[in-house]
């Protein structure tokens, strides 16, 4: 199998593959454009954003400066707000639903690395999806780990470091996160 066939089914692929290499063109082509127009431009921002990501609903907003691996890997719903510096590293399929902001700081990782040096300097990577549900603000500094999911109706304090899913209606906040309160459903 080619490396980027292998990313593609999910498996360990070396992350410096000339095939893989080429997607994250589209990210840093948009991603230079979407962070050198003035936020007062927001029709611009709008219709670079739309472009860079592989689709998104109503209203998104992705404040300077922001950075992805792909781009078209991330979908969103309504109402999409990331802060200042985020960064998505979305080799596999980042899901986001309505209603979600996003703090400044935040990393959001669909890859990670072989824990064997002999991976690593294979230059071996591999790539899980990360989903996010609906109504979920992710504080500052927050950084989430490939695979996880997010349910609706979430807080993630700020610093936190997701490596494990979080359920539906709580705060999660720490190192590692767990749910620390919570939260009335609507």
């Amino acid at each position: 199998m080619r490396e980027i066939e292998k990313l593609d089914a999910g498996l360990e692929y070396c992350f410096d593959d000339e095939e893989v290499n080429a997607r994250k063109l589209h990210a840093v082509k948009y991603c230079q454009e979407l962070n050198q127009i003035p936020v007062e431009e927001s029709k611009k921002r709008e219709e670079i954003t739309r472009k860079l990501l592989g689709s998104s609903k109503k209203n998104p907003c992705l404040m300077p400066v922001f950075n992805c691996d792909n781009g078209l890997n991330i979908h969103v719903g309504d109402n999409f707000f990331t802060n200042y510096n985020v960064t998505i590293l979305d080799i596999a399929r980042v899901d986001v639903g309505d209603n979600v902001m996003i703090g400044p700081g935040v990393l959001i990782s669909t890859v990670g690395h072989p824990l064997d040096l002999c991976g690593r300097r294979k230059r071996l990577a591999f790539a899980k999806p990360v989903k996010i549900g609906n109504d979920v603000w992710i504080g500052g500094n927050v950084t989430i780990l490939p695979g996880i999911t997010i349910g609706n109706n979430v807080v993630i304090a700020a610093g936190a470091v997701v490596t494990k899913d979080i359920p539906d209606n709580c705060v999660a906040g720490g190192v590692p996160a767990k749910v620390i309160k919570q939260l009335e459903a609507e």
